[in-house]
């Protein structure tokens, strides 16, 4: 499959390559619950998924005060550590990767996981190797902000004209947007497909075959 368009493709972690989604939003609302804190229903919880976790858990429940956030994060990492040993990638997620690379695309992850926690997951699912670069939202701004993307491209080499960043969430499209990337949607993860579309994204797939199809044939 010959580069048509682009030579740096980003994806998203959660929710877009590992199946997540909802063990997430358990974590989110047991941290709440354990607080007593206001526990968010499942879409609530979900629309934060991407953020960095303590832009995060303000969005999710906003309006505390300030001292009942970091205990949020300290109980959601506490749930999150005891379910992640049995998270998985989505169903073709290693063979679309292990296809992009023989063709030669550079390939990284912009995420709202630690450095900490995305090392983890890279690890565990033995694709440490296969992305040649990573950003974390403890390294940088948060999405939507543009800078993941702006340090993807300049530690690489690359032109934002030619990258396309993958995401489940508006986050992810609205930071390619920010950033002067391409944007292709999956509504298989957090946000449903309305919600992606509103941000006109070259595509939105509903499956990761479906976005493997798509990259072979436009990417």
């Amino acid at each position: 499959m010959p580069r048509k368009n682009f030579d740096l493709i980003v994806f998203d972690w959660d929710g877009t390559l590992m199946d997540s989604t909802a063990t997430i939003v358990a974590c989110i609302q047991a941290a709440a619950k354990d607080l007593g804190l206001p526990v968010p229903d499942d879409k609530q919880a979900a629309y934060v998924i991407g953020l960095a976790l303590p832009d995060a858990m303000q969005a999710v429940i906003p309006g505390l005060e300030p001292k009942h956030y970091p205990h949020m994060v300290e109980r959601y990492r506490y749930h999150y550590l005891t379910k992640d040993k049995g998270l998985t990638l989505f169903d073709g997620v290693r063979e679309m990767l292990s296809d992009l690379a023989q063709e030669g695309y550079f390939l990284a992850v912009a995420t709202g996981k630690s450095r900490v926690g995305l090392n983890r997951a890279l690890d565990a699912a033995n694709l440490l190797s296969v992305f040649d670069a990573t950003r974390c939202a403890d390294e940088t701004f948060s999405k939507p902000h543009p800078a993941m993307l702006q340090e993807l491209t300049r530690e690489l080499g690359q032109d934002m004209r030619r990258t396309l960043m993958i995401g489940d969430t508006t986050h992810d499209l609205q930071m390619a947007v920010n950033a002067g990337a391409s944007g292709v949607g999956v509504h298989y993860g957090a946000h449903s497909g309305p919600e992606l579309e509103a941000l006109n994204p070259l595509f939105i797939a509903s499956s990761v075959p479906e976005l493997h199809t798509w990259l072979r044939e436009n990417a």
